[in-house]
This record gives structure tokens, C-alpha cells and sequence, in this order.
């Protein structure tokens, strides 16, 4: 197994480096997608301290590698991420960290199974990030007035399915390019979205966002999941 990338700006300082401190408590997320949630995930990182989090808490992206890039079935993610627990080199304390395994829904939509069995999996002890279809609805949902505009009584469109047998669900991938004119697996650019993560937790209340139930649902709560961490408090 390849080692994993970790992506942090923890207490970056360009001097006096023998003073930093550990962070109370971490946040590893680790996504589905090798391209479009990186861009994201690592420019919202770097907002940590104008989203206000707590200057003892850290978030720290696991980026796969190698062979382990393409890992990207949920239930292998997950199996993924568990064992990256155990590597002392990757500094996971159990009593106090937490993974934040996201993955898209879009799949269950059809034969597969095992939804509710993984989603008990990963919440015994950390922290499932679902969207329905993709991804790509998180990030449109930092677009002002794109409830309104693109979901909001469009659900039949969201999970119209392309013709073929791997096709997959482009309603919420063409909103986003269509607003943002961005290739979202391609360009780093659509992570700027981050800086409009008020709007996206805003917006995503308007949809689902009860991850145990999301069949046939637009649904998202990774808005949730950073609005908690932002508003998280250290007692120590």
C-alpha cells in the first residue's frame, strides 16, 4: 500500500518551529474523488482562520497515492480509511480525531446494496459525508440562488440517468460548469468555490440532508459536517 499524501497548514510558521504545538483534535477527510475534492478541500483548508475554527483544531486532507488513488467503490474507501488509523506515521489519536469519509450516493441509486450497513460502519466511530448524485451538488450549492434556480422542483432532472450501461447522473455537473464555466475534474480553480462556503451551508438546508435517508433524494451534508467544525468549541 503506497503511503498516503497528508495535507495540512497546521501552525505553519516560517520560523520558530520548535514552538509549535499539537492540535487538540484533527479532522482527516478523505474522499471519493482524486481530482475535484482535493481542488476544494485544500483551499478550504487554507481558510481555516478566516472560517473562524478553532485555533486547536486542525483539518488534514488524506490524499491517496499510487496504486490507491483509484480507490473510489464507497465500501473499499472506507476500508481504506479505517486502515490508515493504524499507521503510526499518519499521527491518528482514536480518542480524540475523527475521519471524514465522503462519497456520492449516486450508485446506491441502483442495484447496489449495503447503503445503511456502511453508513453504521463509519459513524460507530467517525463521520460519513454523502452527497446524492455527486459531489458536484455540494459545489453548486455555493452559487447563490442555485436552489432556487437549478434544484428546487427539479429532482426528476437531478436523477435523470445517461443512456449506457455505467451511465451516471450529469444534471448537477452541467448546473455547476454551466454557472461556473469550469471543468470541475479537471480545473483547480472550482476549489475557490470554498470561499463561498456561507452560502453553501445556507443553501444545503433547503435540501436533504439526512444521510440515512437519501434514495431518490437530493441530498448533501457536507455543509453540515464544516459548519459543525466551525462552530466547534475546545474545553480543555
Amino acid at each position: 500500500m503506497p503511503p498516503i499524501h497528508t495535507y495540512s497548514n497546521w501552525n505553519t510558521r516560517k520560523t520558530d518551529e520548535t514552538s509549535k504545538i499539537e492540535p487538540y483534535r484533527k479532522y482527516f477527510i478523505i474522499c471519493e474523488g482524486a481530482n475535484t475534492e482535493t481542488f476544494y478541500f485544500t483551499h478550504l483548508i487554507d481558510m481555516r482562520k478566516e472560517l473562524g475554527i478553532h485555533p486547536l483544531i486542525d483539518i488534514r486532507l488524506w490524499e491517496k497515492t499510487g496504486t490507491d488513488r483509484d480507490i473510489s467503490y464507497p465500501k473499499n474507501l472506507v476500508s481504506f480509511a479505517m486502515a490508515q488509523k493504524e499507521k503510526k506515521e499518519n499521527n491518528f489519536d482514536s480518542n480524540r480525531d475523527k475521519i471524514i469519509v465522503i462519497f456520492d450516493g449516486d450508485i446506491f441509486e441502483e442495484k447496489v446494496s449495503g447503503y445503511d450497513k456502511l453508513i453504521d460502519t463509519i459513524e460507530k466511530n467517525d463521520i460519513a459525508g454523502v452527497t446524492n448524485p455527486a459531489f458536484e451538488l455540494f459545489l453548486l450549492l455555493h452559487i447563490n440562488g442555485s436552489y432556487d434556480k437549478f434544484l428546487k422542483a427539479h429532482e426528476s432532472e437531478v436523477f435523470q440517468k445517461e443512456s449506457g450501461r455505467h451511465g451516471r447522473y450529469p444534471y448537477v455537473y452541467n448546473a455547476l460548469l454551466e454557472s461556473t464555466k469550469i471543468n470541475s475534474k479537471r480545473q483547480p480553480a472550482i476549489g475557490d468555490l470554498a470561499e463561498n462556503v456561507a452560502e453553501a451551508i445556507r443553501q444545503e438546508k433547503l435540501i436533504n440532508q439526512d444521510i440515512h435517508n437519501i434514495k431518490g433524494r437530493v441530498s448533501c451534508n457536507i455543509a453540515s459536517i464544516i459548519e459543525s467544525i466551525i462552530n466547534e468549541k475546545i474545553d480543555i
